[in-house]
């Protein structure tokens, strides 16, 4: 189907990231500040774009503990100081989880819907490797003791009152019929579409390459390294490696090999309407055509994609079929697996939202139509997702959408589907244009 250009389509203009770094990697030592302010910077230098052109700002945060600044750091705020642009602009922080940076662009257009805003610049920053360890009670209990309990807050990953992540999604694998082997298999093809559109140059277009400045030995001397490359992206995986991981916290299917790292990166995108990127000669890179945000019962993250999807193609009364390409995130690899199987449900897709929220919470949505499964799929993350890129989570929703604007364009436009699901089962949706 034709998609029909307006004045006021909310458009992208520039989109960037820097590379992804493994836990403990290259970016270890950069403070959450710069980072986000490097991405930031790149994207408005793209477009040549001058900071104060920036009326609000809207980013994805989901730790304030490895911050300068811990109580009350307003990363959004410090961050874009760095970055240059003007004191006088409004910008907001705000925790989604790893829907952050998707929800970024959500809501930033919606500010500009609103007219409150011309020019939003979105997206988010994390970094686990800076991630402290925490005394708690310290303050009133420590000294009168000998011993302290030290807690790593990001082990297991997940949240205190319920299972851990890995947990839900492992069960959640199995009642949907998403097997081990599928996801170690799904695993290697990630890392195998990463290499290929890496070797072929095509992250390029989303990621500017990042100086790191490096000390010598003792402190001697100075040089710098330019990473270029996502540092999870392993190229020698093998199917046999991936099968010889016992699985993680007790859960049955999900594996550190089936499951992204706990990376370091920020992401920037740049939005506003048509008419304005025309009068300032910008070329869109694509047009935001529907958006949604979602929750459902904490249990279940893995459907959550799906059913963020569900919403946006049922609100514009198109098929999952009209897609080019389906970006979901591999927050482990079941993820994508399940809501694709959601998506190839017929009843799934004509049934009211309502309807399949209800089901959804009480037992599985099963009986997908295998052939549209099976098609999906070679749609489905064609160059690699988070467990090849990485997954520094509040950036993450914003590289999906560049990834498949990119992709877009370098088969000659359409639509995609991007979605991702965020802790305890939140989910963010969108479905873009590239003409």
């Amino acid at each position: 189907m034709g998609f029909r250009k307006s004045k006021d389509d909310l458009v992208c203009v520039s989109a960037v990231r820097t590379p992804f770094g493994r836990f403990g990697g290259s970016l270890r030592d950069i403070d959450i500040y710069d980072l986000g302010a490097v991405a930031m910077r790149n994207c408005m230098e793209r477009i040549r774009l001058a900071p104060g052109c920036i009326d609000e700002v809207w980013w994805g945060s989901g730790d304030t503990s490895n911050t300068k600044d811990p109580y009350t750091p307003v990363v959004a705020r410090q961050t874009m100081l760095k970055a240059g642009i003007p004191p006088e602009k409004p910008s907001v922080a705000f925790d989604q989880a790893c829907i952050s940076a998707m929800g970024a662009a959500l809501y930033g257009t919606r500010s500009i819907r609103l007219g409150e805003a011309e020019i939003v610049l979105t997206g988010g920053s994390t970094s686990f490797s800076t991630i402290p360890f925490l005394l708690r009670n310290l303050r009133w209990e420590g000294r009168r003791h000998s011993s302290f309990l030290v807690e790593d807050p990001i082990i297991p990953l997940g949240y205190k009152d319920y299972a851990p992540v890995a947990v839900d999604a492992g069960n959640v694998a199995v009642e949907y019929g998403v097997s081990r082997e599928e996801q170690d298999a799904f695993a290697l093809a990630s890392h195998v579409h990463y290499g290929a559109a890496w070797r072929r140059g095509f992250f390029k277009h989303e990621m500017e390459p990042f100086e790191i400045v490096q000390k010598g030995k003792k402190g001697n001397g100075i040089s710098t390294k330019i990473l270029d490359i996502d540092e999870q992206y392993r190229a020698d995986i093998t199917l046999e490696a991936l099968a010889g991981l016992k699985p993680v916290f007790g859960n049955p299917t999900c594996t550190a090999g089936n499951a992204p790292g706990m990376n370091d990166g920020a992401t920037a995108q740049i939005f506003m309407k048509r008419e304005k990127a025309e009068k300032m000669n910008l070329e869109p890179i694509y047009t935001i055509v529907r958006m949604a945000s979602i929750a459902l019962q904490p249990r279940i993250m893995p459907v959550s994609p799906g059913f963020a999807l569900k919403k946006c193609l049922n609100e514009l009364k198109m098929n999952v079929g009209d897609m080019k390409f389906i970006e979901i995130n591999e927050a482990f690899a079941c993820v994508p697996l399940v809501s694709t199987k959601l998506l190839s449900n017929e009843r799934f897709m004509s049934a009211g939202y309502g309807e399949m929220v209800r089901e959804a919470s009480e037992k599985p949505i099963l009986d997908c139509d295998e052939k549209t499964y099976r098609d999906l799929k070679q749609r489905l993350n064609v160059n690699g997702s988070a467990i090849a890129t990485g997954h520094p989570n509040t950036a993450t929703g914003a590289r999906l959408m560049m990834t498949a604007a990119y992709n877009l364009k370098e088969h000659g436009g359409g639509y995609a589907a991007c979605a991702i699901c965020g802790g305890l089962t939140q989910g963010a949706g969108s479905v873009i244009w590239v003409e």
